[in-house]
């Protein structure tokens, strides 16, 4: 009966804290790419030309991809279906300012089902641009739980440095130029 009453008293302080943690969470990372807004702009609003530098991209081998809408800015999605690593989703972009702002709607569906925004923006710095990359979304009771054990922020934060890297590889290049 001990037991019984212990293992309650247990699983009832892990729900009190799990309830406790933040409703919602966000991650982000900036760098600085030698390139003025507009070239930097143009790979992230067109996203067929995610493939070169996206850190899901060659994960899976198989990855499928749809697009569908404009080529480039509000309304143009693309749909992914991959191994269990990459997942099943989709993206769209609500939002395109020309060289300040993308805003994205984030829908994942495997492995697990949620609704997240994500946001670049592109600050001039001389003959520089300054990217931010940031996602952000309600925390559920089964994530609030996750993240007493695993740290969204150093997880998708660890992806966001290395498409960072990669996006100032690709612009850098001198054929982007």
């Amino acid at each position: 009966m001990a037991f019984l009453v212990i293992g309650l008293a247990i699983l009832v302080i892990f729900f009190i804290v799990v309830a406790s943690r933040p409703p919602t969470f966000r991650v982000e990372r900036s760098a600085t790419i030698n390139a003025p807004p507009g070239v930097v702009f143009d790979q992230v609003n067109d996203l067929r030309k995610w493939q070169a530098w996206s850190p899901w991209e060659n994960i899976d081998p198989n990855l499928r991809r749809t697009y569908e809408g404009p080529p480039a800015g509000a309304g143009s999605a693309y749909a992914w279906q991959g191994n269990a690593k990459v997942g099943q989703g989709r993206m769209t972009i609500t939002e395109s300012r020309p060289n300040e702002l993308i805003r994205f709607k984030l829908e994942f569906l495997k492995p697990f089902k949620a609704t997240n925004s994500a946001d670049f923006t592109f600050v001039p710095q001389g003959g520089q641009t300054t990217v931010n990359w940031s996602m952000q979304g309600q925390n559920n009771f089964m994530f609030k739980a996750m993240g007493m054990f695993f740290s969204m922020d150093k997880m998708v934060g660890r992806d966001f440095e290395k498409g960072l890297a990669n996006l100032k590889s690709v612009v850098e290049a001198p054929a982007a130029r």
